[in-house]
This record gives C-alpha cells, sequence and structure tokens, in this order.
C-alpha cells in the first residue's frame, strides 16, 4: 500500500517536528519519517530553549511526539529512508521495511554530523563533560577549569567566546599552530595558556573528565571543556541523486523559506544554514519552513 500526504518530513528533530505542528495545525496531511538516531542523544540536557531548559533530549521528543498526536492529519514513523525519487507529482520515499510513500512536498530535516579529532577516549565524556558549543553548556561549566581542543582557525574567537563563562582556560591547537604571536600574547595576557602540541586522549571517569594528556607523556588537570569539530557534515545523502544546488560550506542552498533548486523539495534546521545548533534554532527554522510549505499548496490550489 502506498501512502498519500501533502507533505512528508524526513527527520524528527526540533526542525522537523516543528514544521509538522504548523502544518497539521494548517490542516495538511503529513508524515514525519525518523530513524530514531538524533545527534543530541549524547548529552544529558538541552538548554536555551524557554519552557525547555534542561530538558532531556529524549523527554522533548516524547512531549512533541504526545502533542502531536491530537492533530489527526499528522502521522508519525520510526523508519529509515532508504530512497527518493522525484516524480510529476511531487516525491515517491521508499524506507528499509520496503514501505512507499507519496508526497507533494518533501522536507529534509536530517541534521548534520560532525567529525571530531581522533583523540583516545574522547566519546567517553563527550555530552557529559566534554562539550561543543558555549551557548548550550556554558553555564553548567562555568568558572570551571576547562581545556579548550581546536584544529581550526576559529580556535581564538572560540576561546574569546568561552571565556565569557570561565577565565580558568588551557588551549590546545592538538600539534597545529593555528595561532598568530599576536594572538597569543592576546591570550596570554588574560592568562591563557596555549599548548600545540598533540593531545592523545582524555582521562576521567564516569564520563568525569580529569586529565589531558599529551604525546611527550605530560598531563594537565581539567574537569571540562570543549572541543572543536574538524568538519560539520549535512547529512544530505539521501537527496543527492536528485542533483539539488549547494553552497560552499555544503549545506543545500534555499531561500527564505527553505526551497531549494528542486521543486517541492525543501530544508529545515541545521543541514540547510550555519547557526549554533539549538534546539531554538532548529524549531523555529522549521516553523518558517512549514509557512511556506502550506502558501505555496494554497497558490498551487488557486
Amino acid at each position: 500500500m502506498i501512502l498519500m500526504y501533502d507533505c512528508i518530513i524526513i527527520g524528527g528533530g526540533p526542525a522537523g517536528l516543528n514544521a509538522a505542528l504548523v502544518l497539521g495545525r494548517a490542516r495538511r496531511s503529513v508524515a514525519i519519517i525518523d530513524n530514531n538516531k538524533p545527534r543530541n542523544a549524547v548529552t544529558h540536557s538541552s538548554h536555551g530553549f524557554i519552557t525547555r531548559d534542561g530538558v532531556k533530549p529524549s523527554e522533548f521528543r516524547s512531549i512533541a511526539a504526545e502533542e502531536l498526536s491530537h492533530y489527526p492529519s499528522i502521522n508519525q514513523f520510526q523508519a529509515e529512508v532508504v530512497s527518493i525519487e522525484k516524480t510529476d507529482a511531487g516525491f515517491t520515499i521508499v524506507d528499509s521495511s520496503g514501505q512507499t510513500y507519496e508526497a507533494k512536498k518533501l522536507v529534509l530535516a536530517t541534521g548534520v554530523s560532525e567529525v571530531f579529532p581522533e583523540i583516545e577516549d574522547f566519546y567517553s565524556f563527550y555530552g557529559k563533560s566534554l562539550f561543543v558549543c558555549p551557548y548550550c553548556d556554558g553555564w553548567e561549566q562555568r568558572d570551571q577549569p576547562l581545556v579548550i581542543v581546536s584544529e581550526s582557525p576559529h580556535v581564538f574567537h572560540y576561546t574569546k567566546t568561552i571565556y565569557n563563562w570561565s577565565k580558568d582556560l588551557i588551549v590546545c591547537t592538538n600539534g597545529h599552530a593555528l595561532l598568530s604571536d599576536e594572538q597569543k600574547e592576546k591570550l596570554e595576557s588574560k592568562d591563557i595558556k596555549i599548548i600545540e602540541q598533540p593531545v592523545t586522549s582524555f582521562l576521567g571517569t564516569d564520563g568525569q573528565l580529569k586529565k589531558v594528556r599529551f604525546a611527550d607523556g605530560t598531563e594537565i588537570n581539567r574537569s571540562g571543556g570543549f572541543v572543536m569539530p574538524q568538519k560539520i557534515i549535512p547529512n544530505l545523502q539521501l537527496v543527492e541523486n536528485l542533483g539539488c544546488e549547494t553552497e560552499e560550506s555544503g549545506i543545500l542552498k534555499t531561500d527564505d523559506f527553505g526551497r531549494t533548486s528542486i521543486k517541492g523539495l525543501y530544508a529545515s534546521g541545521d543541514a540547510s544554514y550555519v547557526n549554533p545548533s539549538q534546539l531554538i534554532f532548529a524549531a523555529a527554522d522549521g516553523s518558517k519552513i512549514a509557512a511556506g510549505i502550506n502558501m505555496d499548496l494554497i497558490e498551487e490550489e488557486f
């Protein structure tokens, strides 16, 4: 049996969920297809979203699913999409069980994947005492002795930002010379130590960082920190065959309402713009894209 909808949303994060809410309230038939592999599953809690500050990612999704269940035109499926084809009427989507869906409009809200420096035991601490976004987790790390690990030329700005939450910082460039003499002088004037040799491992217990070890065997005591991804890669594999135009950064080229170069295909959330990866940004983007989709459907109907 082929399931048919006005709009299918691939990805059940805040962008996809909020897009579904707005479209459901606009009396559109909507399906959310999500593989239940959220990027923020490693975090204990999410922050910066008013009324939901400190919410566990799983709780956020559970609350959203319950709220969406009140709208009869919204269907939620836990499945892995394996193929997307463009048709004259819209799109045909097939999941790993062989179920086929058809939709006039398609929203890609599949987020991004992060590539981190290869440092032993990083993932034992990621989301517990090592983080990426200071706006998400800086408050919990305030006034602690922190390490900053980055191989990016943006390390100077990153460090200045984190200094807002803690003045006890050590910056590690993991074997790379990334800072100019002027930048080093500025950081050192703030008592920020710089270590350029490679980091070999993070040490601690039960997700709580205690030490950082370097290639020469030396160690420093730190209770937490921030690690910049080497790359952030939009999850666009499903639509590569459609020939969508992309920006230099790799995200899909879209207009203000998420419309891509492929008619009827929209992108929402982290994969469609360069912004801090926060719930509130993604949810707001989902709401805006949904309004654009509804207006496009209205124009087509008239």
